[in-house]
């Protein structure tokens, strides 16, 4: 179950749960783009999920085609990652932190989209993203 908790300063905490050990251990034994893929349409409300899918894509270095793709499976993960922090208490203010392992699947994609947004000259959507990283995290490090 997810935990919506106060910091110390008052602002609002949430803690995705974790996701199920079975969708782990798929992502864990999927070694090339058709296993992630069936994981994705096992799965595809899990930000892990197309975080993994968007890192593979974007270690295909130098190819444009693997840019936009891998900006794609970002930002479904950032938008999946959004779905499962409201569902789970967030009310778009408060911290969700990379320190909860199972909020690193959203903040990955966000992270992901921010960079390749910045891959394909979208400045602005990186800067955006870039902003959000810090309000969610003030900590995070990219």
């Amino acid at each position: 179950m997810a935990e919506v908790r106060l910091t110390p300063g008052g602002a609002p905490h949430t803690v995705l749960p974790d996701p199920p050990s079975e969708v782990v251990a798929a992502l864990t034994a999927a070694t090339d783009r058709a296993a992630l893929v069936e994981v994705a349409a096992a799965h595809p409300d899990l930000p892990e999920v197309w975080a993994a899918l968007g890192h593979l894509c974007e270690s295909e270095a130098g190819d444009l085609a693997a840019v936009v793709e891998a900006y794609a499976y970002y930002r479904i993960g950032y938008h999946r990652g959004l779905d499962a922090l409201r569902h789970n208490g967030w009310r778009g203010s408060g911290y969700v932190r990379w320190a909860h392992p199972s909020n690193r699947g959203f903040l990955a994609c966000l992270d992901g989209l921010r960079r390749m947004a910045q891959a394909i000259g979208e400045d602005a959507e990186s800067d955006r993203c870039a902003e959000f990283l810090t309000m969610l995290d003030p900590s995070y490090q990219s």
